[in-house]
């Protein structure tokens, strides 16, 4: 307890900053990966092909080597910008890929005559898309986004290692002050598991509300 007690503003800004990184990755994520799910079911082939690439490229990614590349690739073509920035393009882009897949798969399983009663309305793809597709989509889809989202948490615990204040680089700081080791990481484990647990209770909360709408 002396660990957190006497660390208690390291450990809160690390969580502090853990959270502020979940969630500008976290919308980020939710729109690249909606867009891309949208471009993955487009009739257009460029965009397909497109949603598709962006889709491959990232899910096969290593998250540690998107963020070299964002953080010392886009520098090399004059983009400065600060390292939680980089920091929430690379866990943003990355994690879209993965809610673009949850997202399509819960398209896929909105019947087909659904889309075509709209087309038949005079509806465009992206009308029916947003005003009949994904508001039937999204039910099927609470539990996997909220799988991908409680990994994105402790993804961003690579962040820390790239000049971004979150909680796993917080050991640094405690431990060159001599504090056991095994302790300053069990009390950023608790850090994460209050993160997750709180996450999964969300998305517990919206699966239950989406089964009694339906």
């Amino acid at each position: 307890m002396k660990t957190l007690t006497d660390n208690w503003s390291t450990y809160w800004d690390g969580f502090l900053g853990t959270l502020s990184l979940f969630a500008a990755s976290a919308v980020l994520s939710l729109v690249l990966g909606v867009l891309m799910a949208g471009f993955r079911v487009s009739p257009v082939r460029p965009l397909r092909v497109f949603g598709t690439v962006w889709v491959t490229v990232l899910r096969n990614t290593p998250l540690t080597l998107l963020f070299f590349i964002v953080v010392l690739g886009l520098p090399r073509f004059d983009i400065t910008l600060p390292f939680y920035t980089f920091a929430v393009l690379a866990l943003g882009c990355y994690t879209s890929a993965f809610v673009c897949e949850s997202m399509r798969s819960g398209i896929n399983t909105v019947p087909s005559g659904q889309g075509e009663a709209a087309r038949s309305l005079g509806m465009s793809f992206g009308q029916t898309m947003s005003l009949v597709v994904l508001p039937q989509a999204y039910r099927s889809v609470v539990a996997p986004i909220g799988s991908v989202m409680i990994a994105l948490a402790k993804n961003t615990a690579i962040a820390g290692s790239f000049s971004v204040t979150e909680l796993l680089g917080t050991y640094r700081t405690i431990n060159e002050l001599g504090y056991s080791i095994i302790w300053t990481f069990f009390w950023i484990a608790v850090g994460y598991l209050i993160i997750t647990l709180a996450i999964s209770a969300v998305f517990n909360l919206l699966e239950r509300r989406v089964a009694v709408s339906r």
